[in-house]
């Protein structure tokens, strides 16, 4: 009170007017962040004194015409989040174990950088030729979970790999001919790097019933848990679909791995699913930050599987796969959300210990908005088509 008192109606009309720039701005352009982020940074941007005046801001935005709807969704599921309440209060933060964890993460996928493994996986991606856009959609027409082809020739020339017997394969067009084949990785034979072979392997203790829980609880939450044939480099993909039976999300994981690594590849296809990276749910149980990029996106589901599996005592090989989304700068990206991670983390985790109830995945909710849609498709794999 003694602040306002000595700063003036003028003061706080200015603090809140940065206060509503800032909103608007995040709403139009960045990620709808969490109740504690979002008041983090206005403590950041504007200063501590911001907390006085957001829930008045937030009130005046509600039903403001200038944001989209779900703009408006979102600053009204926030006003009626009881963790904005705790934000303002200073009660809710990020546990300093889990940005500790995931900072640690971080530097062990940085120094992997410097390997002569990862120098190794980087000059066998490097090798292969860039096709046109065309051409590597009609690859993906005919083998979805592509991540790698060739010619026979080139296979044989660049990588000492030759063609299986009775090995399928695909058409592409060809400069001065009307077409050519090539060969997806799993139609070959021979020396490949070992983070191809190992990048969905984890170890440890292991509780068949984590992934029963967890494919369960999923399911009941309308997020379909599928186990297909996909390629040795592709372990699993999540996406938006509206199934026959209601589902809402699709989760595919590569039926040729072991119990332990279909339970970690299933971890971080459902942290992409909960941290809102393909849009919020139809019924608001999570936000939607489809727009993080996917530096960002891979790095928080990534984080996330490894603290729910660390915790029940798998280890796998994260730092490994976070290695070609890390840059060589100190900390973790500023648009990773520690907060969300944390939380989703947790649900993951529960709904893995705990038989099916009905409410193990359910967020309690942090910004949550309607759903955005979107045909967005976040694979857990090495590489990218036509790499």
């Amino acid at each position: 009170l003694g602040l306002w008192a000595s700063g003036g109606d003028k003061e706080r009309d200015d603090i809140a007017a940065r206060i509503r720039h800032h909103l608007v701005a995040m709403l139009r352009y960045g990620p709808k962040l969490s109740p504690h982020d979002l008041v983090t940074e206005l403590d950041r941007e504007v200063g501590v004194a911001a907390r006085w005046d957001l829930v008045g801001v937030l009130e005046g935005l509600r039903e403001d015409p200038s944001l989209t709807r779900d703009g408006r969704a979102y600053v009204r599921d926030l006003l009626a989040d009881d963790a904005l309440v705790r934000a303002l209060r200073g009660e809710e933060a990020a546990d300093h174990e889990i940005e500790s964890t995931i900072d640690d993460l971080l530097r062990r996928s940085r120094i992997y950088r410097e390997s002569k493994a990862f120098r190794k996986m980087m000059a066998f991606m490097a090798a292969f030729r860039r096709y046109s856009p065309y051409n590597n959609m009609l690859v993906r027409l005919q083998n979805p979970s592509c991540a790698y082809f060739a010619t026979a020739r080139h296979w044989e020339r660049e990588f000492g790999r030759k063609i299986k017997e009775d090995a399928r394969p695909m058409l592409i067009l060809a400069p001065m001919h009307p077409v050519m084949t090539v060969y997806d990785l799993d139609s070959t034979t021979g020396p490949l790097p070992e983070e191809l072979k190992n990048f969905a392997n984890f170890e440890g203790k292991w509780n068949p019933r984590w992934l029963k829980n967890l494919t369960t609880n999923a399911e009941r939450h309308r997020i379909r848990v599928d186990f297909k044939p996909l390629s040795s480099t592709h372990a699993g993909f999540a996406r938006v679909t509206r199934g026959p039976e209601g589902e809402k999300f699709r989760i595919v994981v590569h039926e040729e791995l072991e119990p332990r690594d279909r339970f970690g590849v299933l971890c971080h296809e459902i942290a992409h699913i909960l941290l809102g990276h393909l849009g919020s749910d139809r019924d608001k149980w999570w936000p939607a930050r489809g727009h993080l990029g996917r530096q960002a996106a891979e790095i928080e589901a990534e984080a996330t599987a490894y603290i729910v599996t660390r915790h029940l005592g798998l280890e796998g090989t994260s730092a490994e796969y976070l290695s070609s989304y890390v840059d060589d700068g100190d900390g973790i990206p500023e648009n990773v959300s520690c907060d969300i991670i944390a939380k989703v983390a947790g649900r993951i985790e529960k709904g893995a210990s705990a038989r099916a109830t009905g409410a193990e995945l359910a967020p309690g909710g942090a910004g949550r908005t309607p759903a955005s849609l979107t045909a967005v498709d976040l694979s857990r794999r090495w590489g990218a088509t036509a790499a």
